[in-house]
């Protein structure tokens, strides 16, 4: 196909590259000349051509960014629905994500070290024809000014761009007039968390990309067809506390008062690593109350030990929850921590006002059976039963092996007691070597005490040394089936 100039060959090169970058197929029967006409707010700059003598990069350069180049105004779209006419700047965008770092649960923001890539046609820049003897591309320096897009990060808090030990920016111009420019930036960008579910959540993180001051009928921004964004290897091993699951691309357009805005947004699927909770929170918290129910198996007249076991316990539990508490914002609804560190301090605090309750009545009886027995001025005598071997003291008794229960009389004084044996409170009969093992058995001494007169204190403790571990066993299958199931970030 033969051209009238080298400008009217141009014209169709680019026409073609637009085509290609908007993915529309329209192969015109006959040769169509591109028209670029001026648009009416600002005049159109006519399309460069290097003359053949200028070869280096340097002679190149200084020609495209001569005296008919204004970079302040932007290059001329194409659009394809009706030829010769202009439209928005189509930006081409893909970036590499490096590292993921220090995502703050307290002020719901994240760090991200991005190589941003944006790439688009300025026909102004074009230098050459396929085939010719000219450079495939030219390389700028940050200092030589073209026109770029005015993008910006959407929900960026600090942004630095890195200078060491020169500037990491890429400006790229292809002989077509496609553009790449890349820059290595560092984002603090906000991630606004749903924390119902901590620490088994799951957090969506975004990234979004619009032009500030262009409109979509001034520039359209669209992913690279291809791996628009890519990940660096071993991109889990900067997250401390999270994995990325996944990474998807989508679009976010806006319009707001001032126009309509094109926008890309990055979707980034953090899942919080639950090991460091189970090891620093769950498991420590789990045998705090564990080691709150050996105050059931003490003695009930072991007062302070029983007391300083429970408030040890109690005043730990509470000091955990506080730093677990200092590294989350304070939020209105119910945290799945929250859940179980209550949980934990009311088995605590229930384990010591059982304490409390036993030692109550303990002392009320005690009272009750002082007031019934018979005083002598400080003498207090009281019948006591106790078991002695027969070989210590035998009542009328052949059988040397038999164990025999004998009431002894205690007498108390202001500083002395002493034990009188008064002799057997019933004549025991001959058992057998597997009556002997059946008491010995723990569950049938058990159920012996039970049937015995009432003792409500001793009881207390009894059914506590059951009934608080089966409670504790219940809510941790009722917790860990609730929470387990959540899988999915909370909805936006």
């Amino acid at each position: 196909m033969e051209y009238e100039s080298d400008s009217e060959a141009l014209d169709e090169v680019l026409y073609s590259l637009e085509k290609d970058l908007l993915g529309i197929d329209d192969r015109p029967t006959t040769p169509t000349r591109l028209v670029m006409e001026r648009p009416p707010e600002t005049p159109t700059p006519e399309v460069t051509v290097i003359e053949a003598d200028a070869t280096s990069d340097t002679e190149i350069i200084k020609k495209l960014l001569g005296k008919g180049y204004d970079w302040r105004v932007r290059p001329p779209g194409i659009n394809l629905t009706v030829k010769g006419s202009h439209g928005p700047v189509v930006v081409s965008v893909n970036m590499l994500i490096r590292s993921i770092s220090k995502i703050d649960d307290v002020n719901m923001e994240y760090s991200v070290q991005l190589t941003f890539r944006e790439s688009w046609v300025d026909g102004r820049l074009a230098y050459g024809l396929p085939g010719d003897n000219k450079p495939d591309f030219l390389i700028l320096t940050a200092g030589q000014q073209i026109w770029m897009p005015d993008s910006f990060f959407q929900n960026e808090k600090q942004a630095q761009k890195h200078m060491i030990d020169k500037p990491n920016v890429l400006i790229r111009i292809h002989k077509d007039g496609q553009i790449l420019y890349s820059v290595r930036i560092s984002l603090v960008l906000s991630c606004p968390m749903h924390l119902q579910y901590y620490p088994m959540d799951v957090q969506t993180c975004l990234i979004d990309l619009a032009s500030y001051a262009y409109t979509d009928t001034d520039i359209e921004y669209r992913w690279k067809e291809t791996d628009p964004v890519q990940l660096k290897d071993g991109l889990n091993s900067s997250l401390l506390s999270f994995q990325l699951n996944n990474v998807s691309t989508t679009y976010c357009t806006s319009k707001t008062n001032t126009g309509t805005y094109s926008c890309l947004r990055t979707v980034l699927e953090l899942r919080r690593q639950f090991s460091y909770y189970l090891l620093q929170l769950y498991i420590p918290s789990t045998m705090l109350v564990i080691v709150s129910w050996v105050s059931f198996w003490l003695d009930r007249t072991a007062v302070p030990a029983r007391v300083t076991l429970g408030v040890t316990t109690l005043l730990t539990m509470t000091t955990q929850a506080s730093g677990i508490n200092a590294k989350l914002p304070p939020v209105s609804y119910t945290k799945a921590i929250d859940v179980w560190i209550g949980a934990c301090l009311t088995f605590i605090f229930c384990a010591l006002l059982e304490f409390a309750w036993v030692t109550y009545v303990s002392s009320r009886n005690f009272a009750r059976a002082t007031r019934n027995e018979p005083r002598s001025g400080s003498l207090v005598v009281a019948n006591q039963q106790v078991v002695l071997p027969d070989t210590a003291i035998d009542f009328r008794s052949n059988n040397a092996n038999a164990e025999t229960e004998v009431w002894v009389k205690r007498r108390e004084f202001d500083d002395a007691a002493e034990l009188l044996v008064l002799g057997p409170r019933r004549n025991p009969s001959r058992v057998n070597r597997l009556h002997r093992m059946l008491r010995k058995c723990f569950l049938v001494a058990w159920v012996r005490e039970q049937l015995e007169p009432a003792d409500n204190a001793k009881r207390a403790d009894l059914i506590s040394r059951v009934l608080f571990p089966l409670c504790f066993m219940g809510f941790n299958l009722l917790y860990w089936t609730n929470y387990s199931q959540y899988q999915v970030s909370a909805p936006r």
